[in-house]
């Protein structure tokens, strides 16, 4: 049949393995044992496919795995030579098979083969007795079919070629029965057919004989010689053939275990009677010892029940005559209890929750206790008064399961006992400590300290004053403990209570964010509450405002400050981290707002073609989950001087600009400019002190704080003019410091926003100095 491509493939490749010795299995000789030197074991030629030349050149050599070289190889004829005799006894021993190990190298290229020789055993060793006589001494009273234990030959050959029978020499009066032990070697006990007479015959010279199965077969011989011992007629007699013992165990060494007693009938030295033990193992010589003249067993070793249960002991009784008899002593070790019961601990739940409900597993423990009987019998059992009770399953196992609410606040910790005894005499116990960790869960509310805060302030404060401070306390723990303050929303006269008090979310300082007039409000009450961190309220107080800025465009340039629009999240962490936008603008081209500053800034120079009406939209977002924002509408008017249109804009509430046919304003500017021209030419001086005067005037009656708080540059320094009522916006507002003319109700208030106006002007050395 053809063989496929893939298939020839496989087959060279495995033809390859095998002739680079890579991958083969091994080649495997025999050879008898006691074969002459210089025999030949085996030819390799056929089995290595190479011829005598080949192998020649390519300086073939046996190699043995031994330091014993046994065989060679004869590069000109491939034939295994045997280069001495060998004795498979000699290589071996007892093992079996007796296999020597070689490798055959080839070179150019480099190749080994495995080699195997089996040396088979020859029937060369015959079978020997350790004694080439046998001595013993039979009464003439045995009886019939006694038996007489006889010495094993030995033969050092293997199998068929080891001993296979024992031949006893005819007589009339003794037989052999051979009988084969449990690894198959063969033994003989001497077997009494007829009733012995010394004074017919009075000894017995027999002749054993061990028989190999080898061809031929070998045999070794022992003599026996049997003396038959007169007067005798009595056999020694144990009063029980079996004596069934009880012992303790842990007795101590010393202590009595049994007494054997024999008699025997006859008299004299043939009624003395010697006490030894029979085919005794050694555990049974290193427990216990016996009198050899009085038949008493004691005990001379540790006895523990774990190990072993009882003992079998067998007595062997001899009389002076020679006659022996055997009885058996039963020993029944008797548990005490002396092991403790162990708590094994397989799980526990550490830390458990404070609201596990009831039946929640907590731990799960078994007993074991190495005694039996009612000494391994164990009974578990835990305090009282403890939220915890313990079941046992079917696959006696203890489960420690909750059966009352936890509270972490009342007891945060359990260290529960667990107690574990038997039910031996006396008692033993054992006893497991398990602690029992309570995790928190927020079920605990903030409570303040107070219910009510009686606190005082002076009028004319100064903003941002510390007024005092709650404090709230939380019987939760970590994270559940945090505790944020907050004001409630409410009112006061009319207006929200974030106008008048501001409160810190971590300290709960409360601060005033306004100054109090005491003819304008006397006292007020607020509420305010706690929230627990673990259920953030993310919130930002920017409400929509309606702002109105004015730009002197001759001055402003790319990068220009215009305002900045700032916010307050009363939030904490990332959740208080504001962004801003520009949402919509009349001239996006015009203007940017700065994400992380909110500084409004001209992307360009402003030039007259420029509309001079703006109105920009501007959002904040915080970083929590969810965002929470809010806008604000930015009006901007570009001016070039001061003209009655600002003028207007600030008598008018609601902040409406003015239209731009009004030229009214351009006359005040000129006579204004006329004025102040005249002075200058007058005095210098005067001009310039009646300029400070002015400034400390303007800056000792405004109601100004400094607000470079913020992310401002230093490059602008400003300060922050508040109108009255203008404090329940949450926005701040800059301007430089410079004199203007202010026109209007100082005390102008807005609807939740800031009517307030600035000036921003270039004047060159008159902006102030912090």
């Amino acid at each position: 049949m053809e063989v496929s491509r893939p298939s020839r493939q496989v087959v060279l490749f495995f033809i390859s393995l095998c002739s680079s010795g890579m991958w083969c299995e091994p080649f495997r000789y025999s050879v008898p044992e006691e074969k002459k030197a210089g025999s030949i074991v085996a030819n390799v030629l056929k089995d290595l496919k190479v011829d005598v030349k080949e192998l020649s050149a390519r300086r073939a050599q046996l190699i043995s795995k031994s330091s014993r070289q046994d065989f060679q190889l004869d590069p000109h004829s491939g034939n295994i030579i045997l280069r001495h005799k060998i004795d498979r006894e000699a290589l071996c021993g007892l093992s079996d098979p007796c296999t020597l190990f070689s490798e055959i190298l080839l070179e150019n290229p480099l190749q080994f083969f495995k080699i195997e020789l089996l040396v088979e055993d020859v029937n060369d060793n015959a079978p020997t007795f350790s004694k080439n006589q046998f001595l013993f001494e039979i009464p003439e009273q045995t009886p019939i079919n006694a038996r007489f234990p006889l010495e094993a030959a030995h033969d050092l050959d293997k199998g068929e070629n080891a001993i296979q029978n024992y031949i006893l020499s005819p007589n009339e009066y003794f037989k052999l029965d051979v009988q084969s032990k449990n690894d198959g070697r063969k033994y003989a006990e001497l077997l009494l057919a007829k009733p012995l007479d010394r004074e017919l015959i009075p000894q017995f010279i027999l002749t054993l004989e061990a028989v190999d199965g080898g061809i031929p077969r070998r045999t070794g011989t022992a003599q026996i010689i049997i003396d038959i011992l007169d007067t005798n007629d009595n056999v020694p007699q144990f009063e029980q053939t079996v004596y069934k013992v009880q012992l303790m165990e842990n007795s101590h060494p010393g202590s009595l275990v049994a007494k054997v007693e024999a008699t025997d009938k006859d008299i004299g030295a043939n009624a003395h009677i010697i006490y030894t033990f029979s085919q005794a193992t050694a555990e049974v010589l290193r427990s216990f010892r016996l009198n050899n003249h009085t038949g008493e067993i004691t005990l001379v070793g540790k006895i523990d029940y774990e190990e072993n249960h009882n003992y079998e002991l067998s007595i062997k009784a001899t009389d002076g005559g020679g006659l022996s008899t055997y009885c058996k002593v039963l020993v029944d070790i008797e548990d005490e209890n002396d092991n403790a019961p162990e708590i094994i601990v397989s799980s526990i739940t550490n830390p458990l929750p404070e609201n596990s409900p009831p039946e929640t597993l907590v731990a799960l423990f078994g007993i074991r206790d190495q005694d039996s009987g009612d000494n391994g019998r164990t009974t578990c059992n835990t305090e009282k008064n403890l939220p915890f009770i313990l079941k046992l399953t079917e696959n006696n196992y203890y489960q420690l399961v909750t059966q009352q609410p936890l509270d972490r606040e009342e007891t945060p910790q359990y260290n529960i006992t667990i107690t574990a005894t038997d039910q031996g005499s006396p008692r033993l116990t054992s006893v497991t400590v398990i602690s029992i960790l309570l995790s928190d869960v927020n079920d605990n509310p903030p409570i303040f300290e107070r219910g009510f805060y009686d606190l005082h302030l002076r009028e004319n404060n100064i903003p941002g004053l510390l007024i005092g401070s709650v404090y709230a306390v939380d019987m939760d723990t970590e994270e559940n403990a945090k505790v944020t303050y907050s004001l409630l929303f409410g009112k006061i006269r009319e207006e929200p209570a974030s106008s008048y008090i501001s409160i810190n979310s971590e300290t709960g300082n409360l601060y005033a964010i306004r100054s109090m007039d005491y003819e304008d409000i006397q006292d007020f009450q607020f509420l305010s509450r706690m929230k627990m961190t673990m259920s953030p309220s993310s919130s930002v107080p920017f409400r929509t405002a309606l702002l109105h800025q004015m730009i002197w465009f001759p001055g402003a340039e790319t990068g220009y400050l215009v305002t900045k629009v700032v916010a307050v999240d009363r939030d904490s962490g990332q959740n208080s981290w504001l962004s801003y936008q520009l949402l919509k603008a009349t001239d996006p081209s015009l203007f940017a707002v700065g994400t992380q500053n909110g500084e409004v800034k001209t992307m360009r120079p402003v030039n007259i073609r420029d509309s001079f009406k703006h109105t920009l939209i501007v959002a904040v977002r915080d970083n929590g989950h969810p965002p929470q924002s809010a806008s604000a509408t930015l009006r901007i008017l570009l001016v070039d001087g001061f003209s009655d249109p600002y003028m207007k804009m600030m008598d008018n509430p609601k902040g409406e600009i003015l239209q731009e046919g009004d030229h009214t304003l351009t006359l005040y500017l000129i006579i204004c400019l006329v004025a102040i021209s005249s002075i200058f030419l007058l005095s210098v001086m005067v001009f310039i002190a009646t300029k400070i005067q002015k400034r400390r005037k303007f800056v000792g009656s405004s109601n100004c704080a400094d607000s470079q708080n913020g992310s401002l540059s230093r490059t602008y320094r400003y300060d922050v003019c508040l109108t009255g009522g203008s404090l329940s916006n949450d926005f701040r507002f800059l301007r430089p410091l410079f004199p203007v003319f202010l026109v209007g109700d100082a005390n102008i208030t807005g609807n939740n926003s800031i009517s307030l106006g600035l000036i921003f002007a270039s004047l060159a050395g008159d902006r102030c100095q912090r």
